[in-house]
């Protein structure tokens, strides 16, 4: 495993980590959590990502058991909250009352005393950024926070809080939490222009777009039986690529070009994404530790821009 810092900031983090936004806690039980969990941390992972939104708390409960078997100060752990948690009106957003209560909620929950990382799991245009940093200061002083993020924000949102937060002499937030991957170069743009601008680091979630990018979604057919492609209560976030004929023949193509390169296409598209120097990890999901042991030969891989400029071509249609 290669360790990165995160942004400009001290602190180092796995190239590679590990989420659970829709495993554990939910198709998953204590005992398949513990196992990703020590296989992720035998191969290097320090950094382990959550929310308090996912399966309503109990994908951070079961994490939190996990993690009470390694020595906390080994461990970079991050949580996130904005979405809604329950019916009442002020149990949502990024509220000072929200987020405070939120991390007093991911605490309990994950059974530890601080967070590494707490972050804005997307903006909120209902709330004065002034009143987000603030919330976000007093975590800090009281320690239950040790840095701050967010997740999905544009470039001039990103700016923008970042102005504050100096107005206010309240430290950053260090990273945000996008999707990117070979499908989805979206943040190329303004976003990490703008977050190497303020100090940012990138913390990518669906580096394998949401697993089209393992290859094993075969044009014509239907998802193989067991994977998220064929969940319809967690597959609505791919129904429409995975409709797409023509691009799932074009990564059939790109799956074709990596193993004549010598490389598994799941590790060659998480190196694509590591060959950014803005982003700091790419967070992987996995049902099976296998999955994790395949994922970390990213960190490994030395692949040429020119093998990289090939493959997006290919993906291109070119």
């Amino acid at each position: 495993m290669k360790y990165r810092r995160l942004g400009k900031w001290g602190v180092k983090v796995s190239e590679v980590s590990l989420g659970n936004w829709l495993t554990q806690g939910r198709a998953q039980d204590q005992s398949d959590t513990a196992a990703l969990v020590k296989t992720a941390f035998d191969l290097g992972i320090n950094f382990f990502d959550t929310a308090d939104v996912y399966q309503g708390g109990e994908a951070e409960r079961v994490l939190g058991v996990a993690l009470k078997d390694y020595v906390r100060h080994h461990l970079f752990v991050a949580s996130k909250c904005f979405w809604p948690m329950s019916e009442m009106v002020n149990d949502r957003g990024l509220s000072r009352k929200h987020i405070i209560e939120s991390v007093n909620g991911i605490l309990g929950r994950l059974q530890t005393d601080y967070l590494d990382l707490m972050q804005c799991h997307r903006y909120d245009p209902e709330v004065p950024l002034e009143e987000v940093v603030y919330a976000m200061g007093t975590l800090l002083n009281q320690g239950k926070i040790l840095y701050w993020g967010v997740s999905v924000w544009d470039a001039g949102q990103i700016a923008e809080v970042c102005a504050i937060a100096d107005q206010l002499h309240i430290p950053r937030p260090i990273s945000n939490q996008p999707p990117y991957n070979m499908l989805n170069r979206g943040i190329e743009q303004s976003v990490i222009p703008t977050s190497e601008r303020f100090g940012l680091g990138q913390v990518v979630f669906s580096p394998l777009a949401q697993g089209l990018l393992t290859g094993k979604y075969l044009p014509g057919q239907s998802a193989p039986e067991g994977t998220r492609g064929a969940d319809d209560g967690i597959n609505r976030f791919m129904k429409d690529q995975l409709a797409d004929q023509a691009q799932l023949q074009r990564i059939q193509s790109l799956k074709a070009f990596t193993e004549e390169q010598g490389y598994e296409l799941p590790a060659f598209a998480l190196a694509w994404c590591l060959r950014q120097a803005n982003l700091s990890s790419v967070i992987i999901g996995a049902s099976r530790p296998e999955q994790i042991v395949q994922n970390v030969r990213a960190a490994e891989l030395e692949i040429s821009a020119d093998v990289f400029a090939q493959a997006e071509k290919i993906l291109a249609g070119e």
